[in-house]
């Protein structure tokens, strides 16, 4: 019996079960994950035995390649799959046409379709970008993804991590990890094997491959003290010719196809019968592979180097003698073998069909490879293979290997002579520059492209440098010279027709011009993304809506914002414009956090910590700020890492958000000197820029630390909390959507039942520390009767409310009526009638007084009020 069977009913009947679903459109995503040889392949084995008659599976494997093959899982379907996913693999890899054919191969018949990726932990970037594709669209499919991969390989960095985050956010998702084997089930497989049950079991861990193993090298002897003592053991009972094929094939990390088979064994696949009898190896009519990865690790492991390196140069002849054969494989057995002649031949080309196909890392991999033997290529080719290892790295958010290789391409430019390529090579390593956070350094980078471009003769080169250091002075506020530089790039992409720098161009102009003050940008940054749109250009769309909705952010316009954020980020998820969607999904961190709403905040800002190196300040500083507010551990460090990143920026969009956050959090904590050190440099530098919002707020901040601060004029909410206007402040909070906000300015009424009606929204909203503040206030102006606010048992929450449904149920004890609530959150009233709704059901309750006893009992609440 196959141990992999065994103790897997559970498994099996969770994925049968999900197949049937789909069949009825409702998909779903798999993930079976274990450590090497708990029996995943095996499962999957097993799984159509258990399924509908009608139903189908497709197995792609994932190779421990150096060099991953673009796609390789997707490709393994050739054969199995209709024609637009075959030709859609073979003509390149384009991943928009690819990514349309695999949702049209598993939405046609037969149906369900279940397909399998296995080892996604080894999988190249672009059929990670495929599977997450996938992934947001299987559940309207009448499919079943299934994933496997090792659990216990993934560190935090992992590239595999994103697409799991992705899947845990799926509404229909199966976890599968897989436990070993019990000690009865070792004792069910070895009886009558003359092996002592425990022994093994000892050995193995309950591992069902090792137990196998374990068992048949035991029919040797004794029990072998390692399973690769096992699998060696086995090897040496085969005769020299079948050995020598074994070898052969274990430098081949995936299963051999026939034809490759039968050109590196000299007596073809029947030299390998031997092997396939005594279960090391598993033979189909298209390829033959070993039955365990961990089989042929042991194998090539034990191999002498200069063995393995001229099995590898076997396999490299036999795969360019072979028509149509996968570059990038080539170059993995190249690099293997030492053969640096096919590195740099077939290298650049392999290259540049993985960033087609938008494997970018595996791109990058292959052309640090090339780049390593540069000095076989002249100049000229060399600067052009480091401009594209800049490209590929600045696409993985590899900025240190980007701005090294662009730095170099420029100096190969100058040696050169050639002006044009010059210029824009320096436009490109401005744009690094600034991407990896080198404000100062791309301003310089920028500035040069122009001063070299402004005799080259190429009006469009020219434009795009222009608008480039449009950009950047646009983002660091200059916006007077983002105006003047942008206007000369419209004027030139007019001209030559060219739609791509016209959307970019005014993008910067009208960011500049709005943020300025002037009316005009708004209408000019809208035409860009008119422009974008018409012209199917999605990354200036995504760029143009992404200033569109920070600069109504700033402005407090959040309701107009909310028009925007939709239709953003839907063309992003649609276009699988990651980068853009991860920003798009802070700046909804951003928004979610002035409605109040924390837990969506974090969760949407957590989702952009990571993915795309320009959004981490925003994020982090939207996540340290939700911190400092609810009085959680951990503030400082989000804004430390933010403020790290920032101040390399030295731009006021960065800087000035954490400055606000960290003096707010030094404020709460009574530490005015802290105030002034970190609001006071960045507060003289929005004055300079007259930036409104940042110097209202940091102002004001300023202000409360007692630091003498020049009147703003402004109308600004905080400006007017700076200036003593509290009731006005608060009610131009309300109009923006910010009930914390609200709940501050009230808080600095003379007035206790103002100073009343703060606390209780802070309570509702989970404001502990300035609760805890108003709280004194009150006891010092005598107030007898002081709600309690939430206990800290209310922190572990058993009733398993979200933290907006805490804040409703805070407010609908205190017998506030839905409109009331929705007022004093400033929500809709619809959206408080949907909170009051699930507060009653996960309290299983049917009224409010009801719901506000049993949250009572759980702690929710305080048990009375003093």
């Amino acid at each position: 019996m196959d141990g992999g069977i065994l103790e897997r009913e559970k498994e099996l009947g969770q994925l049968a079960a999900a197949v049937r679903e789909a069949a009825d459109g409702a998909g779903s995503v798999a993930l079976v994950l274990g450590e090497a040889g708990i029996g995943k392949s095996s499962l999957v084995r097993a799984l159509p035995e258990v399924l509908p008659a009608q139903a189908r599976v497709l197995l792609g494997e994932c190779d421990d390649l150096a060099t991953r093959r673009p796609l390789g899982p997707f490709r393994d379907l050739l054969g199995s799959v209709g024609a637009p996913l075959a030709d859609a693999l073979n003509g390149g890899g384009d991943r928009h046409r690819v990514h349309d054919a695999l949702r049209t191969e598993l939405t046609g018949p037969p149906r369900p379709t279940v397909l399998v990726v296995e080892d996604v932990h080894w999988a190249d970037e672009a059929s990670l970008d495929a599977l997450r594709f996938l992934v947001r669209r299987v559940e309207r499919l009448p499919a079943v993804l299934v994933m496997t991969y090792r659990d216990d390989e993934l560190d935090r960095e992992h590239p595999l991590r994103p697409l799991l985050g992705q899947v845990s956010r799926a509404e229909r998702v199966l976890r599968l990890p897989l436990s070993p084997l019990s000690l009865d089930a070792v004792r069910r497989l070895s009886a009558g094997g003359g092996l002592d049950p425990a022994q093994v079991y000892e050995v193995t861990s309950g591992n069902p491959f090792f137990v196998a193993e374990v068992m048949a090298a035991g029919a040797l002897g004794e029990v072998p003290p390692t399973v690769v003592d096992a699998v060696l053991a086995r090897l040496r009972a085969l005769d020299g010719s079948t050995r020598d094929a074994l070898e052969q094939l274990a430098v081949v990390p995936s299963a051999v196809e026939h034809r490759l088979a039968e050109v590196l064994l000299s007596d073809g696949v029947s030299a390998l019968a031997a092997a396939e009898r005594r279960g090391l190896l598993v033979v189909t009519p298209e390829r033959v592979g070993f039955r365990h990865e961990l089989i042929r690790c042991a194998v090539a492991d034990s191999l002498p180097a200069t063995r393995r390196i001229a099995l590898n140069r076997d396999v490299l002849s036999a795969l360019t003698a072979l028509p149509g054969t996968d570059s990038s494989r080539i170059v993995h057995y190249a690099a293997q073998a030492g053969d640096l002649e096919a590195i740099a031949r077939y290298g650049p080309g392999a290259a540049r069909d993985a960033a087609q196909a938008g494997a970018h890392r595996e791109a990058a991999a292959l052309l640090r490879l090339v780049l390593r033997h540069g000095e076989r290529f002249a100049p000229a080719e060399r600067a052009e293979l480091l401009e594209r290892y800049a490209v590929e790295s600045y696409t993985v958010a590899d900025s240190r290997s980007a701005v090294r290789a662009q730095r170099e391409a420029v100096e190969l430019r100058r040696s050169l002579g050639d002006a044009r390529a010059l210029g824009a090579a320096l436009r490109w390593l401005s744009r690094i520059r600034w991407w990896a956070g080198h404000a100062e350094e791309a301003r310089e980078a920028a500035q040069e492209a122009i001063a070299v471009l402004e005799g080259a003769g190429d009006e469009r080169l020219l434009a795009l440098a222009l608008s480039n250091i449009s950009q950047l002075l646009m983002l660091s506020d200059r916006n007077a010279q983002a105006v003047a530089f942008g206007e000369r790039a419209v004027g030139l992409a007019r001209g030559t027709g060219d739609r791509e720098i016209l959307t970019h161009a005014l993008n910067n102009v009208g960011s500049a011009r709005w943020r300025g003050g002037d009316p005009l940008g708004r209408a000019q940054l809208e035409e860009s993304l008119k422009v974008a749109l018409a012209a199917g250009e999605v990354e200036h769309a995504c760029r143009a809506y992404a200033n569109i909705i920070w600069t109504l952010l700033e402005n407090l316009e959040h309701r107009e914002a909310d028009r925007f954020l939709a239709p953003a980020m839907e063309l992003a998820d649609r276009a699988e414009h990651l980068g853009f969607l991860s920003y798009l999904q802070v700046e909804m961190a951003m928004r979610r956090f002035a409605a109040g709403d924390w837990e969506d905040a974090e969760r949407y800002a957590e989702l952009g910590v990571r993915e795309f190196v320009p959004a981490r300040s925003p994020a982090l500083t939207v996540l340290g700020r939700v911190r400092v507010r609810s009085g959680r551990a951990g503030a400082r460090e989000l804004l430390g890492r933010a403020w790290e990143i920032a101040v390399r920026s030295s731009e006021l969009q960065r800087t000035g958000p954490v400055a606000a956050a960290l003096a707010e959090a030094a404020w709460l904590d009574g530490d005015h000197g802290a105030v002034a050190a970190v609001a006071g440099p960045v507060f003289a530098q929005a004055r300079r820029l007259d930036a409104v919002s940042h110097r209202a707020e940091l102002g004001y901040w300023l202000t409360r630390a007692g630091c003498p601060v020049p009147a703003d004029g402004s109308e600004h909410p905080y400006a007017l909390q700076a200036a003593g206007q509290w009731q006005a402040a608060a009610t131009a909070w309300q109009e923006a959507g910010c009930p914390y906000e609200r709940a501050a300015a009230l808080a600095e009424s003379p007035e206790p039942d103002d100073k009343l009606t703060a606390l209780a929204a802070l309570d509702a909203l989970g404001g502990r520390p300035l609760a805890r503040l108003i709280r004194a206030q009150l006891r010092d102006l005598g107030i007898r009767r002081i709600p309690r606010g939430p206990l800290t048992t209310t922190r572990g929450n058993p009733a398993g409310l979200t933290e907006r449904q805490l804040q409703v149920m805070r407010l609908l004890a205190r017998g506030l009526t839905n409109p009331e609530i929705a007022d004093r959150l400033v929500l809709s009233v619809r959206t408080v009638d949907n909170h009051v709704a699930a507060v009653l059901d996960k309290l299983g309750v049917h009224t409010r007084r009801q719901a506000a006893e049993r949250a009572r009992e759980l702690g929710v609440l305080p048990a009375r009020e003093t």
